[in-house]
């Protein structure tokens, strides 16, 4: 069963009193449990389609459902209330609090939701990903790849059902960006999660499920 549709997915700006647009009615469905790759060239519209899937962005036509809610149009109280219960997010630049510890960062989001075991998942999850003796580091006192482990921890606190992850390797080395992956499906498969990635890198196309391709605003596969 499909847990997230993109029905006819449009956007337009408008740039310069023109229509400029970057996606042209996308239809997409993926499947619960699985790892979706959307890849494509930079300005492809990988990002933009990313955050229309997610809800952080409203497309200018068609609609997307997230386990047959249909979130287009969402008033922000609900559709952020829907990102912090069902979703988890892992962006390129990290976006970590850089006034709280690794530990405190992990916890926010659960905290946000009064959960009591916050605490103690976000520590099983630096456990998780080896990073236990850095819990009471702050950011500016980690790698890049460390950050990126962090900030993978933290969008797996809630045990999203869906995970959305936007170039999660493109400021890592090729070391550094392995592990991130590696660690990255292995959370997703552990916690029975749909992951969502956008890309250029073949070698992370090469791990998903399935690939589709986006080019100028269209998906080709």
């Amino acid at each position: 069963m499909a847990l997230l549709e993109a029905q006819r997915l449009s956007k337009t700006y408008a740039v310069d009193h023109r229509a400029i647009t970057v996606l042209s009615e996308i239809d997409l469905s993926v499947d619960a449990g699985q790892f979706l790759v959307i890849s494509g060239t930079s300005g492809s519209g990988k990002t933009t389609l990313l955050t229309l899937l997610s809800g952080l962005d409203q497309p200018t036509s068609g609609r997307v459902l997230i386990d047959r809610q249909d979130i287009s149009g969402a008033k922000e109280e609900a559709l952020a209330t829907l990102r912090n219960r069902t979703i988890g997010f892992v962006f390129q630049s990290f976006h970590l609090v850089p006034s709280m510890t690794a530990l405190e960062n992990i916890m926010f989001p659960a905290e946000l939701q009064g959960d009591k075991s916050a605490r103690q998942r976000a520590e099983q999850l630096l456990e998780r990903v080896g990073l236990a003796a850095r819990r009471d580091n702050l950011p500016s006192q980690l790698s890049g790849g460390e950050k990126q482990r962090i900030a993978l921890c933290r969008a797996m606190i809630n045990r999203p059902k869906l995970l959305f992850a936007d170039e999660p390797t493109g400021n890592l080395d090729s070391e550094n960006g392995k592990v991130v992956l590696e660690q990255l499906i292995d959370l997703k498969t552990e916690h029975a999660a749909t992951l969502v990635l956008v890309t250029h890198n073949p070698e992370l196309a090469r791990a998903a499920d399935r690939v589709v391709n986006l080019e100028d605003g269209r998906l080709t596969g």
